[in-house]
């Protein structure tokens, strides 16, 4: 989103024979304990999260499996045990099911329960519109969660910058633009101050934010129609960016939110805004050098969320950055090794019409190229909009246009990225 008005044996030894009736009696027991643990190994109760899942920088403990048996049946308990996986549980759901959880729904903060049928339908998240938010969101959040399916937690975002890009600062306190913060406050500075209305924007059940923004740009202006940076930029200078862009995502992790590091590969210097019309970065030989370090620093310091533009990257290919396998596998995923989630930009944005995509198509598009959650614009149709998506991307796998490996990796990391663990 651009502007204010758009968003992971030991072998045991045989039992021991028992002679005569006691000895009958004993190999009934041990039968019956066997017969106890493989139940236990079978569990097929309802996958629940986390109980730490509403907040990054948490660490699921591996299922626990018994090291000390002295059953003959132990290896294949263990094997059993450690066989289970998001990724094996995942492949038991529907194409519906998985291609409902890469969508972020978007909606209004004043009225979220308008996405309680997509929320209920499975939808990975909701993205709040609005520039005041509701004193009761909280509780209404709270009672918007309660309907996604097996209660595996909700993705609930906001641009949440600073400055001119705040959805909800009656109610968190106010940042001042990014370019305020990186010319006069210390990286220490901006994750405490950060961190303070983090913690408040949790509290109202909030736990992601589209930030920070880590573009290279030293344009002394407000963000427009031609320049989607501006002020939303820390810096014209690569290292004041990486360093703040740091201390911004820790401030948010220390406060209980999830940060997604955008625009990757950075909007530094673009010739146009991509809500507006066709816009292209600066040539990817550049970027290496200018735009990539801050998010190679994000990258090394933990960051669990990229978001992808929808600029044209000279030197990458033709088509919008996120809907190229060429930024986002290659690159991103491939050569910078980025493991978490990534997320699009707004498919609503008239660069992505521009290219020839859809809405749905470019969802397609987007996760073929290895995104794994998509954003659009909020309109009288998201509803509409929202089964469309879910169609487009059931019908790419049924017609092998999207493999279906590749939306059940999307979905792993939308669960992973709110540590959900359906395996315990």
């Amino acid at each position: 989103m651009n502007l204010p008005s758009y968003r992971d044996r030991r072998r045991a030894t045989a039992p021991p024979r028992f002679p005569g009736r006691a000895g009958n009696a004993r190999r009934l027991s041990a039968a019956a304990a066997v017969a106890a643990m493989l139940l236990v190994g079978c569990d097929t109760g309802t996958p629940k999260a986390s109980p730490h899942s509403s907040g990054p920088g948490v660490s699921l403990a591996p299922s626990a499996t018994p090291s000390h048996s002295r059953s003959t049946f132990a290896p294949a308990l263990t094997s059993a045990a450690t066989a289970c996986t998001n990724s094996s549980k995942l492949a038991g759901w529907s194409n519906r099911r998985l291609a409902m959880l890469t969508i972020a729904v978007p909606v209004s903060e004043t009225s979220v329960s308008d996405a309680t049928s997509e929320v209920s339908a499975g939808a990975g998240g909701v993205l709040l519109f609005g520039s005041k938010a509701p004193s009761d969101l909280g509780s209404r959040l709270t009672t918007l969660k309660s309907h996604v399916p097996g209660h595996l937690g909700l993705l609930v975002m906001t641009d949440e910058e600073g400055g001119g890009i705040q959805r909800m600062a009656n109610l968190v306190g106010s940042l001042p633009w990014p370019a305020y913060m990186g010319a006069h406050w210390t990286p220490a500075q901006i994750q405490q101050n950060v961190t303070k209305v983090a913690t408040k924007m949790a509290a109202a059940q909030v736990n992601m934010d589209l930030a920070p923004v880590v573009d290279v740009d030293g344009r002394n202006v407000a963000p427009s129609h031609t320049n989607p940076d501006g002020w939303r930029s820390f810096s014209g200078n690569t290292s004041v960016v990486s360093k703040a862009g740091v201390a911004y995502m820790n401030g948010l992790r220390a406060g209980g939110v999830i940060p997604v590091v955008k625009h990757f590969p950075g909007l530094g210097g673009s010739t146009y805004n991509s809500d507006f019309g066709p816009a292209r970065t600066l040539p990817w030989s550049t970027l290496q050098k200018v735009g990539i370090p801050p998010f190679t620093a994000a990258i090394k310091a933990g960051a669990p969320a990229i978001m992808v533009s929808n600029n044209i990257v000279p030197g990458l290919g033709t088509n919008p950055a996120s809907l190229s396998p060429t930024a986002i596998s290659s690159e991103l995923r491939g050569k910078m090794g980025f493991k978490g989630l990534v997320v699009t930009d707004s498919l609503s944005a008239k660069a992505i019409s521009a290219a020839g995509f859809s809405v749905p198509a470019a969802a397609v598009q987007a996760l073929r190229s290895g995104a794994d959650m998509v954003l659009f614009d909020l309109g009288s149709n998201v509803s509409s909009q929202t089964s469309s998506i879910a169609t487009a991307i059931t019908n790419a796998v049924t017609g092998g246009h999207l493999s279906r490996s590749r939306l059940i990796d999307a979905a792993g990391h939308v669960l992973a990225v709110r540590h959900v663990n359906l395996c315990s």
